[in-house]
């Protein structure tokens, strides 16, 4: 049975920051190509940053970029989003994602298994 469990979300003031974890069991996680995305009320799923089986290539929406770093250690099985200046529209649940293919990284329906979620919430 797949599993990805994401943690570290919380409640956080503007500027500060967070890092996520998403840990993974079930599956050859150095094999899958890792994402996370966001979801805030009222809105539509969206992407923030994926990275590939190696962790030698990585994507970012540009909503984000140059705020936030993805990593993984294949070792622990694990991927994070490390948060750095946080704004009140950076609120959201926060998932992860694994998939094989190492194509479409902003495209969440190509993604084969989907974490919980974590809260992330920034106030002003």
């Amino acid at each position: 049975q797949v599993q990805l469990v994401e943690s570290g979300g919380g409640l956080v003031q503007a500027g500060g920051s967070l890092r996520l974890s998403c840990a993974a069991s079930g599956l050859s996680f150095s094999s899958y190509n890792m994402g996370w995305f966001r979801q805030a009320p009222g809105k539509e799923r969206e992407f923030v940053s994926a990275i590939d089986t190696s962790g030698g290539s990585t994507n970012y929406a540009d909503s984000v970029k140059g705020r936030f770093t993805i990593s993984r250690d294949n070792a622990k099985s694990t991927v994070y989003l490390q948060m750095n200046s946080l704004k009140p529209e950076d609120t959201a649940v926060y998932y992860c994602a694994a998939k094989l293919n190492p194509w479409g990284y902003y495209v969440g329906g190509l993604y084969n298994y989907w974490g919980q979620g974590t809260q992330v919430t920034v106030a002003s």
